[in-house]
């Protein structure tokens, strides 16, 4: 057994930094044992591990700033987009990426410096670009001309920009999750992107400060990275670099994604070979920041012998869609005896009206049973933000738990919630 006491001592590079098991056997995070938590706030719940969270992000920022002083490490927010994790994000001293106006909203309500806070998007509205320039955010991404001419008829100061180019790198990732390829619907090509850079030059409030690129989403391999950042040499000589996120991710006890020690030497040696050595180097980790921190507690409804053994939960797709989306692989354990060496193979499934509500498949459990409180680790990047309310769902609580004390970052929405965008007939007759 290992020394925190989960019966797989593989276990301890997948669940949160802080999680342990108890003598009693019982699963806790940050000092909070995890049956008790959902008996407070209820099922489905993301737990997240407050202080692994902020030790990941200081060695992100300490790891890259000790190699490259002139850095800077943005929290791509896309990942985790709860207001909490905002503003530890930012009292931490990294920068905030977002990805659309709600995004944006969140960034500025934790309280960050407009400054650190950069937009990017494909597909910017008028409406999003204007309150991005009225906050007075550091940098806007541009992906295009379409940018450049809202831009162009919006402004009345300087901006400073970054223009986003398709590196050509397509890492081994699934299709849902690569951005880089030749194919990429983010950024433009390296000719269009330097005829457009040439073009704004002369802009007299488009100030294009550097170049940003990003080539997908858990990557296991380092080599991608360097070769992206190889592909930024043609363009000439800037001031930033943004080189995106991509870092992957443990999910399971196959995996064996790079260190992050591994990571930054490699993109840092590289940056040392091919870019300007004043320039700004930023990175911009999502999944690799937040995914470890993050657990899914769920209560275990029925248990059923069919074709196969059935351990049947009280969400899924509902909060969990990154599983169908991005062919997750979690690792489940049940919280009640997680000391215990698993005696049960069974399909982990989730209560959405599909047959792909599929959470774990094969998963080894030890004796569930109805009412067992069921944990996936490392599901702290993406199941929070893709939540949704499939079969009428109500979106789970996030709660952060440090020191053995647990604080609520996002309440459980209600049915009155659920149903106030609904115009209903005390408004109109639909029976007519």
């Amino acid at each position: 057994m290992a020394a925190s006491g989960f019966y797989d001592p593989r276990f301890e590079r997948i669940f949160p930094t802080h999680a342990s098991v108890g003598a009693n056997g019982v699963l806790s995070v940050g000092g909070c044992e995890l049956p008790a938590l959902t008996a407070e706030y209820g099922t489905p719940l993301y737990v997240v591990d407050e202080q692994g969270l902020r030790e990941r992000m200081r060695a992100y920022k300490q790891g890259l700033t000790a190699r490259r002083p002139n850095s800077q490490v943005a929290f791509a927010s896309k990942s985790f987009p709860v207001l909490a994790a905002y503003a530890v994000a930012a009292s931490e001293g990294l920068a905030l990426d977002v990805a659309g106006a709600g995004e944006l909203l969140l960034a500025l309500e934790s309280g960050a410096d407009p400054e650190l806070i950069h937009l990017h998007g494909n597909a910017k509205s008028q409406e999003e670009l204007v309150l991005a320039v009225d906050s007075g955010i550091g940098a806007i991404v541009i992906d295009g001309e379409a940018d450049v001419e809202r831009l162009d008829a919006l402004l009345t100061r300087p901006q400073d920009v970054l223009v986003r180019i398709i590196p050509g790198v397509d890492p081994n990732v699934p299709k849902a999750v690569s951005t880089g390829g030749k194919k990429s619907k983010f950024g433009l090509p390296i000719p269009q992107a330097k005829a457009l850079i040439e073009k704004l030059e002369a802009h007299p409030f488009i100030n294009v400060k550097g170049l940003h690129l990003h080539i997908g989403s858990q990557v296991l391999e380092v080599e991608p990275f360097e070769r992206a950042v190889a592909a930024v040499r043609e363009l000439g000589e800037f001031d930033v670099y943004n080189i995106g996120g991509g870092l992957g991710v443990n999910y399971n006890v196959k995996h064996d994604a790079p260190t992050l020690d591994e990571y930054l030497d490699a993109i840092t040696a590289a940056a040392e070979r091919v870019l300007p050595a004043s320039s700004q180097l930023i990175i911009e980790p999502g999944r690799s920041l937040v995914a470890r921190s993050g657990m899914t507690a769920y209560r275990v409804n029925n248990v059923k012998e069919t074709g196969a053994t059935f351990v049947a939960v009280d969400g899924g797709l509902a909060d969990q869609m990154n599983v169908a989306l991005m062919n997750m692989e979690f690792t489940p354990i049940v919280a009640d005896r997680a000391n215990q060496t698993p005696d049960t193979v069974a399909q982990l499934v989730g209560r959405q009206c599909e047959s792909g509500d599929l959470l774990v498949d094969q998963a080894q459990l030890a004796s569930p049973k109805t009412g067992d409180t069921i944990v996936l680790a490392a599901t702290g990047a993406y199941g929070y933000t893709l939540s949704n309310n499939y079969n009428g769902a109500l979106k789970p609580a996030v709660v952060f738990c440090r020191n053995g004390e647990s604080r609520l970052a996002v309440r459980r929405q209600t049915y009155a919630e659920f149903l106030g965008p609904h115009v209903g007939p005390s408004e109109v007759s639909w029976a007519e």
